[in-house]
């Protein structure tokens, strides 16, 4: 499945951006329990702490919605292709009938 879908989305389906809450620890209160610092500012914590995590929050969650809305589009798009391709087999369909009919008529 992955093969068919652009780079883009290949990717947001592929590898997560986000860590799990469970990593992260309270938001601001320092380094988190991934065992990864966040930062200057994250590991003093305080109210900047809590700023720069709302904010980081923020961009994830944009973040998501766009890859979410792309899928969206990408997975309407392949709707699309696949209504196009029946209708051309369709087409198809009925040519090579046609030619069946003509030559029973022949004959």
């Amino acid at each position: 499945m992955a093969r068919f879908l652009r780079p883009g989305i290949r990717s947001f389906v592929t590898s997560q951006l986000r860590m799990s809450s469970d990593q992260l620890g309270e938001l601001g209160k320092g380094a988190g329990k991934g065992g990864g610092g966040g930062g200057s500012i994250r590991d003093a914590g305080g109210a900047m702490g809590k700023r720069q995590a709302a904010e980081e929050e923020l961009y994830f969650k944009r973040k998501e919605k766009e890859q979410l809305a792309a899928l969206r589009q990408h997975h309407e798009e392949e709707i699309d292709h696949h209504k196009k391709e029946i209708e051309r087999l369709q087409r198809d369909i009925d040519r090579h009938k046609g030619k069946i009919r003509k030559l029973k008529h022949d004959d």
